[in-house]
């Protein structure tokens, strides 16, 4: 059995059974931090948006859960750019370089209508990958949980550092202009060894401070159906986060 895989089971054990100590089930942002907002996901996920003091303003910090707790921390700026990630699993720090052929901008998907990039991202062993894709919009609405969203295509693919093919990811994903956030919805995930994912995990429910629910570690949906699919989908998910929610 993969940790990945043993890990929900261990989560939906607690879950089902209560007995995850009341503690564990409620997210705490870092000292100089504070929480925003809770959003639940299809296939078992939860994530909480938090800033920090320290940070430049505007960027923010997204940390992700699968009912054990916090797996995945990603930090973007005003711009929606993954600035930094840390995988709590492996304690593994990727950082996206400052020079790059065009980096991600919000603001021109949202004033154009379309964003395309082309970047660089270093992780702590010194590995360089290389990261060209295109964000565009759909023209279409959704109304999820009283917020309104917009639906994006994207096509994302990554590269090492002598140029060969390594992943893409491509489907949909959903914007918010007020909240400048990217949430996840349809996603095709492929691999230069040949290996083919599909995942859906668009937001379920939003939780602002003071509503039922904010601050929560604990997935809500999906979770005896992402058990069922694993290992291939719950590594997916656990593996791939860059600057959606």
């Amino acid at each position: 059995m993969s940790k990945a895989v043993e890990n929900v089971v261990v989560a939906l054990a607690l879950v089902v059974a209560g007995a995850a100590p009341a503690a564990a089930q409620t997210f705490t942002p870092p000292k100089g931090c504070t929480l925003s907002l809770t959003v639940q996901m299809r296939q078992c996920q939860v994530a909480n948006v938090y800033s920090c003091a320290s940070d430049e303003p505007g960027n923010r910090w997204i940390s992700y859960a699968d009912g054990v707790g916090v797996y995945f921390s990603s930090r973007i700026d005003h711009e929606t750019r993954w600035m930094e990630s840390i995988d709590h699993d492996t304690g593994e720090i990727d950082r996206l370089l400052p020079k790059a052929n065009d980096h991600a901008s919000f603001s021109t998907l949202i004033a154009t209508g379309s964003d395309d990039y082309d970047f660089l991202t270093e992780n702590t062993g010194g590995v360089v990958e290389r990261y060209v894709g295109l964000d565009r919009l759909t023209g279409d609405s959704v109304m999820i949980d009283g917020i309104a969203l917009e639906r994006s295509t994207f096509d994302l693919s990554s590269y090492d550092a002598s140029g060969a093919f390594l992943t893409r990811r491509m489907g949909t994903q959903f914007i918010s202009r007020e909240l400048r956030l990217f949430f996840g919805d349809t996603e095709v995930f492929e691999n230069a060894a040949g290996d083919r994912v599909e995942s859906f995990q668009p937001p379920v429910t939003f939780a602002l401070p003071g509503e039922d629910g904010f601050g929560s570690l604990v997935p809500l949906f999906d979770c005896n159906a992402v058990l069922t699919q694993a290992p291939d989908l719950t590594d997916h998910l656990r593996s791939f986060r860059h600057d959606q929610i």
